[in-house]
């Protein structure tokens, strides 16, 4: 896949202090932060967070919401990682694999941490 990232070694893990989660994409550990300037650009592209909220609740979050709240909370994007890249890895992984993830995102928004 052309803009997926090459197996690396491990980086700083993830710090639930933080409200921090990983997403292993290509044999690499990415950490997603939801800080106040990741939720900012993620709401610019996807609208009001809290609706973002009630549509994941109600199981009408899209994939392309997903994988754009996923895209702005990185903490750290490679340079070689592309967003259609990305996009491509977080759909191979499946909803299950990436529920986690967004429940831990999704609960930080909420939490306001």
């Amino acid at each position: 896949m052309s803009g997926v990232l090459a197996p690396e070694p491990l980086k700083e893990a993830a710090n639930p202090a933080r409200g921090e989660a990983e997403l292993r994409i290509a044999g690499e550990i990415l950490v997603l932060r939801p800080s106040f300037a990741a939720l900012v650009a993620a709401e610019g592209e996807l609208g009001p967070l809290f609706a973002l909220v009630e549509r994941a609740a109600e199981g009408r979050l899209g994939l392309s919401e997903m994988v754009g709240l996923f895209w702005h909370c990185l903490r750290a994007r490679p340079e070689r990682l592309t967003r259609d890249g990305f996009a491509e890895a977080v759909t191979a992984r499946g909803l299950a694999a990436n529920t986690p993830v967004l429940k831990t995102l999704l609960g930080q928004i909420l939490a306001g941490r």
